[in-house]
């Protein structure tokens, strides 16, 4: 079983590209903080750990998450190898994103579209404007305002 959840905070600013077919891909990385605290310096240690998210996934990760914003994500690991320009053999380990969720409140996200609690991933994917690969109107996605008292847990 191939199966990976990470909830931390985004590293960087999403990069979303187009592959030459057109299809929408997201690359970014999250610090997630180790469960214990360093011997030597007393602090908790982060990994850094680099993803990917494909279609609509990908634009809405761009859309609604910036540098310093709370995310989880849910996919799989996937190690990819390739050559340097030196021709020598590498590889590279990273998270393939099937969901992408929001945990924190609208200042935690440091944009002005995001935040809430909501999660997205293609397989549920909301109608997309394909100008902006926002949820459209109709949709039945919503975003629930900071009152905590609405949520369900």
């Amino acid at each position: 079983m191939n199966h990976v959840v990470l909830m931390g905070r985004l590293a960087r600013d999403p990069e979303l590209r187009n592959t030459p077919s057109g299809i929408p891909v997201v690359r970014f990385t999250v610090a997630v903080n180790r469960r214990f605290v360093s011997k030597d310096t007393n602090e908790r240690q982060a990994d850094f750990i680099d993803c990917v998210a494909w279609r609509g996934t990908a634009e809405f990760i761009s859309k609604y998450f910036a540098k310093g914003a709370m995310i989880a994500v849910q996919g799989s690991l996937q190690v990819r190898e390739w050559q340097d320009k030196e021709g020598n053999k590498r590889w590279s380990t990273e998270v393939i994103v099937e969901q992408a969720y929001f945990t924190g409140s609208k200042q935690d996200t440091g944009t002005s579209g995001g935040g809430g609690y909501g999660r997205f991933s293609d397989k549920d994917a909301p109608p997309i404007d394909a100008g902006y690969g926002a949820p459209v109107a109709g949709s039945d996605f919503a975003e629930l305002d900071d009152d905590d008292g609405e949520l369900p847990f």
